[in-house]
């Protein structure tokens, strides 16, 4: 039995398996002696008598993943496969297996006796659950044959009866093997056509992930030539006319492809012309195209069905009667062979007429033909009589984006990884294409409305522009989510609660929030006495990871900041949907400025950023950027710098004062006790050091609120550009991306000082972590700069992130840390206390590793959001890492860290 719906292809999976070398139609494959064929993703039954050679035949053919035997699963219940008494559990054990593979889409193959109709209902059941095709193949082997077999196996003792009953129920299945709902049967008769058969898989003809792109998807037609030839060549394609000037064909550019959705018919003035042009593109691999509902209704009425010629099919077919029956003969042809749906790119697309969940992508049966026909309705009518569908597309949360028409829009809008482009062109309103992967919709208005509707198109697309950006069920409860640089990384039930808290708390609009960036651990323990942190084991790690080149940058005072600025308002709007100049946010993303400040400071870095040219040299609208911001007395009302961190110096008065309000009292009555002729050197001489630890200390936190002071307004330190339209930029080289912050530094320098923000250099030093020379001139310059106090610390990053540390030695060559911060002594002092910093306030390794491990997690997670971001993804799959970054920072760590 053949189905009509898969053309053979090749495949030749361990063991042999013969390919078909050319497609053979599934009529002549049933007829060979010795091809069995089977459709890549099905349910195989294997059918026989005990001793038939079913096991032989599976092994032959099949991948050891790819069979289920009964007798496997019986010795897994049992420990025994003969054990008859295991049996139901068996079987409870391969049907279990069986629906696990099939809603993998994977083929998988029952290897049991499957003689009684019993047993193979239970099957066909599992198959049309999980939407696959269920084949039979029958080894019908004579039961003389079987029983010798029998014998001369010692591990198996069978009855004299068995064989020859199973025997008597497999031929009386033969007959009824269709009725029970098996899509294709193939009966091999006698143990010579047992051997010489072989299995050629079958390509589903929606399968074509082989086809990259780039495409064109062009929404519902109805019968509008005019406006798909306007619409083809916007695109580019080159329209070729027959010898009447009608439209038979369009080449198309650089290789592209157009793919139709369906609903080429009905309503629209011009149907045959629509026909004529798609028909001839595809003829020409110009073109794909799915099937519609409307084909699917003329189809029936060309057969001579009778059918309700409303919805247009009227005027379709009083359109095609002034044709030629040969081009009708076309037609029909053309419409019968059409798909419900396509994959491509690998999977990553989905084309269909009426949408598709993702458990339907590459299914095939008549329920996923149905919904990716005309969708699923609710049971309900509308007041205009009309079905009221479900909104499948607000519930999808698949990779694939799924392209789609049917229901037509006022606008086309993604809608959490799907697109309707169905824009209601022979209602007045748009023809719609999207071109795939540039996710740019193309428009042509319609020439007029040719067709008045039923219902009124609806003001606005299904959940806006891009549906809810953020959506409880995405984001509570443990979530694991798949990163491109560390695998799948976890978030706790837990942490996903504290970060909902903190997220309610946002002031930046969540459409915006689309990068968090990681936390920077400090380096290992410093060895040298006085230092609880040094570069030497910054650069000493790094070495051991195989890195040689690292730069040392400045870290600068302030609040970590992520910075999204817009070339202008409607820039914004295109990728985020709320217009506007940008927003400036914090790690845990909340607003770091009041709306004056903001606007100034975005303002500012727009005018430099176009002055440096990166709008134009970037192509973009929009930049993302990765700063320190350092907020002074002068900034308005609102602004703040967050919290990221203890503040270097607020609070620390207090602690200094009552310090050195203490200790002189103390040494006084040592001194006095000294005068008496007490030993009292040894606690004399701890308080003393004490005292001048204190004065250290306070003259450090005098330092850091004098700098602070000083701060006049906004001023913003950037120091990489993370993302722009269509790239990350996060993965290119840190002198890449040092250049391209200094370019836009001295542009702001050339717009003059001014009353708005001010952008800030950041210093480094290039270091070879194998020369001692380099790393000495590096620690030297790190000492300079955070001696007086000047500086927190400076931050070690390889040269060309991201990278894989080496293997052996016990490291497993996994990611090494993107940064490793080394902070001064006298940075460490006002966190530590009045004490100088040194082995006593050493946090424990315990706590370290846990600091370096969640860094190395935020990080993969923020490139990865990077990465969606760039690919062009619904926001609500940028949003999944950037909101998993900010549960790992609900993680308990040493805040010393």
């Amino acid at each position: 039995m053949t189905d009509g719906e898969t053309d053979p292809g090749t495949r030749t999976p361990p063991p042999a398996r013969t390919p078909a070398p050319t497609p053979v139609p599934a009529a002549a494959a049933k007829a060979a002696d010795t091809a069995v064929t089977v459709p890549e993703a099905s349910l195989v039954v294997l059918i026989g008598t005990s001793g038939a050679g079913k096991s032989t035949f599976a092994r032959r053919h099949f991948r050891p993943t790819e069979v289920v035997s009964s007798d496997t699963c019986r010795a897994l219940v049992a420990d025994d496969e003969n054990d008859q008494s295991a049996s139901a559990d068996a079987f409870d054990v391969l049907h279990y297996i069986v629906g696990k593979r099939l809603a993998a889409g994977r083929l998988t193959v029952v290897d049991a006796t499957n003689v009684r109709a019993e047993a193979r209902k239970r099957l066909v059941a599992i198959a049309r659950e999980h939407d696959v095709r269920p084949v039979a193949i029958v080894l019908d082997v004579p039961p003389g044959v079987c029983a010798e077999r029998t014998r001369l196996r010692q591990d198996r003792d069978l009855p004299a009866q068995v064989i020859p009953r199973q025997h008597r129920e497999l031929r009386a299945s033969l007959a009824g093997l269709e009725k029970e709902g098996f899509r294709r049967v193939h009966v091999l008769r006698g143990a010579d056509e047992v051997t010489a058969a072989e299995v050629v898989l079958e390509k589903r003809r929606t399968d074509l992930r082989d086809r990259p792109g780039p495409f064109d998807l062009v929404g519902d037609v109805h019968g509008c030539r005019a406006e798909l030839e306007s619409l083809l060549s916007r695109l580019g394609y080159r329209i070729v006319r027959d010898g009447a000037g009608r439209p038979v064909d369009a080449v198309p550019p650089d290789g592209r492809t157009a793919v139709f959705v369906g609903d080429l018919v009905d309503r629209g003035p011009d149907t045959p012309g629509v026909l004529r042009l798609v028909m001839g593109m595809v003829e020409a691999g110009h073109a794909l195209c799915v099937s519609g509902n409307h084909e699917q209704k003329l189809a029936r009425a060309l057969d001579g069905e009778r059918v309700n010629p409303s919805h247009g099919l009227r005027e379709s077919l009083e359109q095609l009667e002034s044709e030629p029956a040969g081009f009708r003969a076309g037609v029909r042809e053309f419409i019968r062979g059409l798909t419900d749906h396509y994959l491509l790119d690998g999977g990553a697309l989905v084309v269909c007429h009426a949408g598709l969940p993702e458990r339907y992508h590459g299914r095939s049966s008549g329920r996923v033909r149905s919904h990716a026909l005309y969708g699923e309705t609710t049971g309900e009518t509308d007041e205009y009589g009309l079905p009221v569908r479900h909104p499948w597309a607000e519930e999808y949360r698949g990779r694939a984006l799924v392209v789609y028409g049917h229901t037509p829009l006022p606008v086309a809008s993604f809608l959490h990884n799907t697109v309707c482009l169905d824009t209601g062109c022979v209602f007045g309103g748009e023809l719609t294409a999207l071109r795939y992967p540039e996710r740019e919709l193309v428009t042509v208005e319609a020439e007029r409305q040719w067709y008045a509707p039923t219902r009124p198109l609806l003001s606005a697309a299904p959940g806006g522009r891009e549906g809810r950006p953020l959506d409880l069920a995405d984001v509570a409860g443990r979530r694991v989510v798949e990163t491109a640089l560390q695998g799948p990384v976890e978030v706790r039930a837990a942490n996903a609660a504290a970060a909902l808290e903190t997220m309610g708390r946002s002031a930046v609009d969540p459409r915006l929030l689309v990068h968090l960036p990681p936390a920077v651990p400090p380096g290992p323990a410093a060895r040298r006495p006085g230092y609880r942190e040094h570069p030497d084991e910054v650069f000493a790690g790094y070495l051991a990871d195989g890195v040689r080149r690292v730069l040392c940058e400045e870290w600068h005072p302030g609040s970590r900041a992520v910075v999204l600025v817009s070339r202008d308002d409607a820039a914004l709007a295109r990728r985020f949907g709320p217009a506007g100049p940008g927003a400036v946010w914090s790690r845990t993303g909340g607003a770091l400025l009041g709306d004056e400040d903001a606007a100034a400071l975005l303002d500012r870095l727009r005018a430099a950023a176009e002055r440096a040219g990166l709008f134009e040299e970037l192509a973009t609208g929009w930049l993302l950027l990765d700063a320190t911001l350092a907020v002074g007395p002068g900034a308005g009302p609102g602004a703040g710098p967050g919290a990221d961190g203890p503040s270097p110096h607020r609070g620390r008065a207090a602690v200094g004062a009552a310090a050195g309000a203490a200790l002189p009292p103390v040494l006084a009555a040592l001194e006095r006790a000294a005068d008496r002729g007490l030993d009292v050197a040894a606690p004399a001489g701890r308080r003393r050091s004490g005292a001048a630890d204190v004065r250290a200390y306070t003259e450090a936190y005098r330092r850091y609120a004098r700098a602070e002071r000083e701060v006049r307004g906004v001023r913003l330190t950037p120091f990489q550009v993370l993302a722009a339209e269509g790239v990350n930029l996060a993965t290119r080289s840190r002198e890449e991306q040092l250049a391209r912050i200094d370019r836009l530094v001295e542009a702001d320098r050339a717009l003059g000082p001014g009353p708005g923000p001010v952008l800030c250099p950041t210093a480094r030093v290039a270091v070879d972590t194998g020369d001692e020379e380099s790393t000495a001139a590096a620690v030297a310059w790190w000492e300079q700069l955070t001696g007086a106090g000047g500086a927190p610390g400076m931050v070690v990053k390889p040269s060309e992130p991201p990278v894989r540390g080496a293997a052996g030695e016990g490291r497993r060559g996994g990611p090494v840390q993107p940064a490793v911060k080394v902070r001064g002594r006298e940075y460490l002092r006002l966190l530590d206390g009045p004490e100088a910093p040194g082995p006593s306030q050493r946090p424990s390794d315990g706590a370290l590793g846990l600091k370096r491990s969640l860094a190395l997690r935020e990080y993969a997670l923020g490139l990865e959001a990077l990465d969606r971001l760039a690919g062009g993804e619904p926001l609500w799959r940028v949003h999944e890492p950037v909101f998993a970054v900010l549960a790992l920072e609900a993680e308990p760590v040493d805040p010393r860290l």
